[in-house]
């Protein structure tokens, strides 16, 4: 057994530099797996301790892939003057056979990757073909990244719509915008963005006080949305008006999330990532949701994806165990 475990920082993530496109296919690929019974995955784990407050256990296996994986996530209310991250989290790689370690990941950034990841599979199945509008709901990181991985699947988008609680934030990812040839407006009605975007993608993080304010009856009777934020910003009553509503294992979630983290009980999801990765169909054309917690076999396709391309570019931290 060896006595040397491969670490990779959040710098060492990032020089790997995984484009969207091949991150949006490593997820694919591991829900197609998944649908066909070549990987393993048990429903996240929670530990809740208030809004926005808890941790998480995500593990997966795959003898296609050769790995195992845990991550393990840590969440704190957001604050709006704060600086410090409201989510960090570590990923543990070990082979599939031997169950040797083999690598520890800063998982904030293969987060970041595999969840805009997650959201434009989803979209490339779901969405409308040629959308032209899209529209963020929350402009933090995770919005940059949605920016990239929309972009990559829809090059012919040219408006960007941003609405935050703070101003600031939503002029980055609007100057971000222009920076890549799009026209971007800031926004300041929940309604306006609704109305005008043909994708929305919601990333209202979790906060005491927090009160849903997106009206799905508001949208486009052909649009498509993503709530990477399990569903909170959303009215429960206005979910109806989707015609459909799916999400990442339907072995894992059954309904969007409220405000408290207790599924909503005006809808339920009738399609999942592993049963349209693996073939069974979701009409286009029509209002569709997709709300999801984040499922393990993601991870461990954008972990795997990482530390092959780290050994073979010499890039991270040789450890002793």
């Amino acid at each position: 057994m060896s006595d040397r475990l491969l670490y990779l920082s959040r710098h060492d993530v990032k020089a790997l530099a995984i484009e969207p496109a091949e991150a949006r296919e490593a997820v694919l690929r591991a829900f197609r797996d998944h649908a066909a019974g070549r990987n393993s995955s048990l429903p996240k784990s929670m530990l809740a301790l208030g809004p926005g407050h808890g941790f998480q256990a995500m593990t997966a296996a795959s003898p296609v892939e050769g790995v195992a994986t845990l991550k393990w996530v840590s969440m704190a209310p957001a604050g709006l003057a704060g600086t410090a991250p409201s989510v960090s989290a570590l990923i543990c790689v070990s082979d599939y056979t031997s169950g040797r370690p083999l690598a520890v990941l800063d998982g904030d950034e293969i987060t970041l990757i595999r969840t805009a990841a997650l959201s434009a599979a989803a979209a490339s199945l779901m969405a409308p073909a040629e959308p032209r509008t899209i529209g963020f709901v929350g402009c933090g990181l995770q919005a940059h990244a949605h920016l990239a991985a929309f972009l990559s699947l829809y090059p012919r988008l040219s408006t960007v719509l941003a609405l935050s609680r703070s101003r600031a934030s939503a002029e980055r990812l609007a100057e971000t915008a222009r920076a890549r040839g799009l026209d971007a407006d800031v926004v300041s009605e929940a309604a306006t963005l609704l109305a005008r975007s043909d994708v929305v993608v919601s990333m209202v993080p979790g906060a005491p006080g927090l009160r849903p304010f997106l009206d799905a009856r508001l949208m486009k009777p052909s649009a498509f949305a993503a709530a990477v934020d399990i569903g909170r910003s959303w009215i429960p009553e206005s979910l109806p008006a989707f015609d459909v509503l799916a999400t990442d294992s339907l072995e894992q979630s059954k309904a969007p999330y409220d405000v408290d983290g207790n599924p909503v009980t005006t809808v339920t999801f009738g399609h999942d990532l592993v049963g349209l990765a693996g073939g069974a169909g979701a009409a286009r054309d029509r209002r569709a949701f997709f709300c999801f917690r984040g499922f393990a076999i993601a991870d461990l396709a954008l972990a795997h994806l990482a530390v092959a391309r780290a050994r073979e570019r010499g890039i991270g931290t040789d450890l002793p165990r």
